[in-house]
This record gives C-alpha cells, sequence and structure tokens, in this order.
C-alpha cells in the first residue's frame, strides 16, 4: 500500500446525482469554514453534454425544483426540462380516473422531467474547483473508522483520512454492507421497464399513471414530444417485453395504454431491472451518513425516491453547516436524522401503499380503489393532500 495520504473534511463516496447535489448545498458554507469535499466516483462525468433519444430521465417534484432553485442551477436545467402541467390517474378497465393540474394547485408546474445525463451536467458544472475535488474515475475498496474519522482505501492503492463520509454509492452498496449496515429488502416481486417512447399527438405537458392488475405503468413527458415509459411488470413478464421486436412491443402497449396520446410510433432501447423497498437499518453513526438510494431505494412508479433524497441532501447540509466547525459529530447527525425520519416514513409509507394497492387483482381491492379515484377526483381537501404528496411538499404551508 502506497504511502500517499491526504486528509479532507467531507468524502462523498459516489458522485451522481445525490452525491453531486450533496456537494453542491455544501458549497458556499464550507468554503466560508474552509472546509474542503472530496468526491469519489467510479464513472467520470463528461465535460459537455450530448442529448440522446435513450437518455434515461428523472421525475422532479415541484419541492425539487424548489431546492434546484435555491442553489442557483434551476435556470439551467430548465433548458431541458419539460414541465408536467396535468397529471390522469386511471384504473384499466375502470370507469373512475382522478386529475391533478399545476393551476388548481397555483404552482408554474406539478413537478419536471429531466434527463439524467443533463441534470448530472448542471450538477457537475457549478461545482467549484477550489472547494470540491473530484478523485475520478476512483473507487472506494475499503473504510476504517478511526478516532476522529474515517479512512478510505482507494483503488489506486491510495489513503483518504475524512471527517464526515457520506456513503452515496446507489441500492446496491457493497460499502454498505461492509461497514454491517443491516437493510431490509421487501421484494415487490415485480420488474420494471423503462425505455422513451416518440407519440403522434403533442403531450401538452400531460403525465398519466395508469394501474393495471399486473402492475402500473406511467408515461411522463419529455423533450422533443417523447413521453419516458415506466412499465411495471409481474414476475419474468418484463423480460418477456424486452424481448418484443419494437413493433410487437408498442402494439402491446397500445393496447394497454390506449390512444390518450395518438398512436405510439417509436421506441428506444429498453431496459428492465427488479423491484424492491430497500431500508438501510441505520443512517448515521460518528463520521458516517449513509444517502440516496444506499439509505432508501423506492418503488419508482411514485416518483418519490429522487425527491425523497434532494431533501434529505438539503436537510443534511443545512444541519451540518450549522452544527460544528468539524463535521462528523454524532449528536449533530442524529439532529438531521430525527429532522428527516417523519419524511421518510411518510414517504416510504405512501410509496409503497400505492404499490400494493394498483398492484392487486382482488375484486374487493380493485373495487376500493375504483372508488377511492372517483372521490379523489371529487372532494378538493382529499385531492389536494394527493397534489401535495406527488409534488413533494407534503404538509408544508410555505408554498
Amino acid at each position: 500500500m502506497a504511502v500517499d495520504k491526504t486528509r479532507a473534511q467531507l468524502a462523498i463516496i459516489g458522485g451522481g446525482l445525490v452525491g453531486a447535489s450533496l456537494a453542491l448545498a455544501l458549497q458556499a458554507g464550507a468554503k466560508a469554514r474552509g472546509w474542503s469535499i472530496v468526491l469519489i466516483e467510479p464513472f467520470a462525468p463528461g465535460d459537455s453534454y450530448q442529448p440522446s433519444y435513450d437518455a434515461r430521465s428523472t421525475a422532479l417534484s415541484y419541492g425539487t425544483q424548489q431546492i434546484y432553485q435555491r442553489l442557483g442551477i434551476w435556470p439551467k436545467v430548465a433548458e431541458r426540462a419539460e414541465a408536467i402541467l396535468h397529471i390522469h390517474v386511471s384504473d384499466r378497465g375502470r370507469f373512475a380516473a382522478a386529475r391533478l393540474s399545476a393551476e388548481e394547485e397555483g404552482v408554474p408546474a406539478l413537478g419536471y422531467v429531466a434527463e439524467n445525463a443533463w441534470l448530472g451536467h448542471c450538477l457537475w458544472q457549478a461545482l467549484d474547483p477550489a472547494v470540491v475535488s473530484w478523485r475520478c474515475p476512483t473507487e472506494v475498496v475499503a473504510m476504517q473508522a478511526i478516532g476522529d474519522g474515517y479512512r478510505l482505501t482507494l483503488n489506486d492503492e491510495t489513503l483518504l483520512d475524512c471527517d464526515l463520509a457520506v456513503l452515496a454509492d446507489g441500492g446496491r452498496s457493497g460499502l454498505r454492507e461492509q461497514l454491517g449496515v443491516t437493510v431490509k429488502t421487501t421484494a415487490y416481486k415485480q420488474s420494471a421497464l423503462i425505455a422513451n417512447i416518440s407519440i403522434s399527438q403533442p403531450h401538452g405537458g400531460l403525465a398519466f399513471e395508469r394501474f393495471t392488475d399486473e402492475g402500473p405503468m406511467a408515461l411522463l413527458p419529455l423533450s422533443d414530444n417523447r413521453s419516458a415509459l415506466i412499465w411495471t411488470r409481474p414476475g419474468d413478464d418484463a423480460q418477456r417485453l424486452l424481448a418484443l421486436n419494437d413493433r410487437a412491443f408498442l402494439a402491446e402497449l397500445q393496447s394497454i395504454f390506449g390512444y390518450r396520446l395518438g398512436a405510439l410510433r417509436q421506441v428506444g432501447a429498453r431496459h428492465v431491472y427488479p423491484l424492491s423497498l430497500i431500508e438501510a437499518q441505520e443512517q448515521v453513526r460518528a463520521n458516517l451518513v449513509v444517502l440516496g438510494n444506499a439509505a432508501h431505494s423506492l418503488h419508482p412508479i411514485a416518483g418519490q425516491g429522487y425527491n425523497l433524497a434532494l431533501r434529505d441532501v438539503q436537510a443534511l447540509a443545512e444541519t451540518l453547516l450549522a452544527g460544528p466547525d468539524v463535521p462528523g459529530d454524532v449528536a449533530t447527525l442524529q439532529q438531521y436524522y430525527a429532522r428527516q425520519q417523519l419524511d421518510q416514513t411518510l414517504t416510504v409509507g405512501f410509496s409503497d401503499r400505492v404499490t400494493r394497492l394498483f398492484s392487486n387483482a382482488e375484486p374487493l381491492l380493485a373495487t376500493g380503489r375504483n372508488l377511492g379515484l372517483l372521490g379523489l377526483d371529487m372532494l378538493p381537501p382529499a385531492k389536494r393532500w394527493f397534489a401535495r404528496q406527488a409534488m413533494g411538499i407534503g404538509t408544508r404551508s410555505d408554498t
């Protein structure tokens, strides 16, 4: 092992959207305090953005848009973010539906959809190299608690000591397991198929949540009159859909979704991944925070996972910057977790209940959710509550 060893106040392990957002949220305060931040990421971010038909995208809630507005990058993100002006929620084969609109909620948009590559580009370009330095492409292969922080062993045979290590390396974090952080995993026995779809009619900022007995699907508005498809299927059926040729795939999707967006004209690259609810049973300990998908991975259909992670990011940054001059104090980290615990519990519960309720073919449940959608559309208080959950602002009264 080489003797080359450095020290930073904060080491963020994972320079993806969550890790980069935390670095940006801390950046100004860290500069004022003289903190150094190191982002460690195995995949080098590009210096330029290259549009792609098949780019994966993320639904950004209104609450997330407000966070990025405060961080100063929203005007840039908005250049390629598609606004969600309306949401149509329906249950296949049943008459009831719920309709949400930005105008009714008094906001410019219920949310936005942005390509991950563009969002990452905007984040990385906003980072100040005088405060945030990259170790990239680099991986952390081992972590060891030391008296005043953590010692990270990198795959380039160097060591990095830090006062606070933030584990933001995704839902399959090997380091989380290495550190003995246990997780609770609830398998949904479903897989998600994601792809971009070209449509024949203008989407007009309309997002669809369509529930079927086999599982939910969503079509979210994208730039260039495309829609982002998230199609949840039971068992191995997503693999069957993955194997279909484009024409057969579009025909089956059209038969289930209908013609609300006209004819479905083109499908891009399709990707499939299994779905589980994953919850870390320990998110903070002295000099360590588990963040993002490493802390909680949610079902994608409700669009809550990334937006919850961003609220965690905001809360963690604010708590650290209001805390001691040396980050990593366990009492400060526990204060952060206590601040976010209710939000996490409510959001994870909301996402899980929606997933289970609308993935069940049992007749009584099907009738109940049909009546629920009807009531949601007719009862303004219930509708407003549901809309605020979808917008990522919960019961807050400041928006």
